[in-house]
């Protein structure tokens, strides 16, 4: 397992920022491994809105184990986002995150973003992540500071001083979510001596600006589940109008067949998985 942590962290260079799709199923995360991406990460509103559960207070711990669990088998490196480790308490949180950690999960986010919009206390996530270091050493512990993602007065100093403080605690990376301005972000890579993560946005810098300015981590967070659900929803609406044009990609049923196992909760029959990409062995 330490292998698996240890190439985790190698695909974070600062300059050349790995890209983490972020999933929100069994079937998103195979699609996604059978395109070749090394590793893949859990979108938290993703997998709470397919629960029919809120994003964001600690609604989904066991969602997300569940989901931890049937992913574990596949041939990617797996992150997931257990937002503010759906605990106050340091302890319980890096209990949980141990749990994840032995299903063979490499990496995690937590956040320091509370439910009620507003900040938690930098000491108070500093304990979490001291915690979860003691716990599984090895495991990348993506610090994520919600300072532009909540939009505070002065960002930039409050980013850093966190930055500082999750950095000390011994977290990895550091996950500034809610900027891609260029230049803020080649100040944060510069003065955090971490990996930075940014949130991709539609229509802001592409992979290549992102590296130029230091980043090192690209994630999708909930994009690519919204997506899904506005291009559900656009197919609807054609066959109701009248008939709808089979979309570019379009799987077929046998292709979604292969990426699933054979048994439920087994492994799949074939020791890949395959048809969106072409076969791709599981570890």
């Amino acid at each position: 397992m330490s292998e698996r942590r240890a190439a985790f962290h190698a695909l974070h260079h600062a300059g050349r920022p790995l890209l983490l799709p972020n999933a929100w199923d069994h079937a998103s995360a195979a699609a996604l491994a059978t395109r070749g991406h090394p590793a893949i990460g859990t979108t938290s509103l993703g997998v709470a809105a397919t629960a029919g559960l809120p994003d964001g207070v600690a609604a989904t711990a066991a969602e997300t184990l569940a989901l931890a669990r049937r992913l574990a088998r596949l041939p990617v490196l797996l992150s997931v986002d257990v937002e503010a480790g759906f605990s106050d308490d340091s302890a319980e949180v890096a209990g949980y995150v141990a749990e994840l950690a032995g299903l063979g999960v490499v990496g995690i986010n937590l956040e320091d973003g509370r439910p009620d919009g507003t900040l938690a206390d930098p000491e108070s996530l500093a304990a979490k992540v001291a915690a979860v270091k003691a716990a599984v050493p090895d495991l990348f512990v993506n610090a994520r500071t919600d300072t532009w993602w909540l939009g505070v007065d002065d960002p930039l100093p409050q980013t850093l001083a966190r930055a500082r403080a999750y950095r000390a605690a011994g977290a990895d990376g550091i996950f500034v979510p809610g900027t891609v301005d260029l230049a803020t972000l080649r100040v944060l890579s510069e003065r955090i001596d971490a990996p930075v993560n940014a949130l991709y946005q539609p229509g802001g810098p592409g992979l290549l600006e992102l590296g130029a300015a230091g980043v090192a981590r690209a994630s999708t967070g909930s994009l690519l589940f919204r997506a899904a659900l506005a291009a559900a929803v656009a197919a609807a609406d054609e066959v109701r109008a009248g008939g709808l044009a089979v979309p570019r990609g379009l799987p077929s049923y046998a292709e979604v067949q292969g990426l699933v196992p054979a048994e439920p909760d087994g492994p799949h029959s074939s020791g890949e998985i395959g048809g969106l990409f072409g076969p791709v062995q599981l570890r």
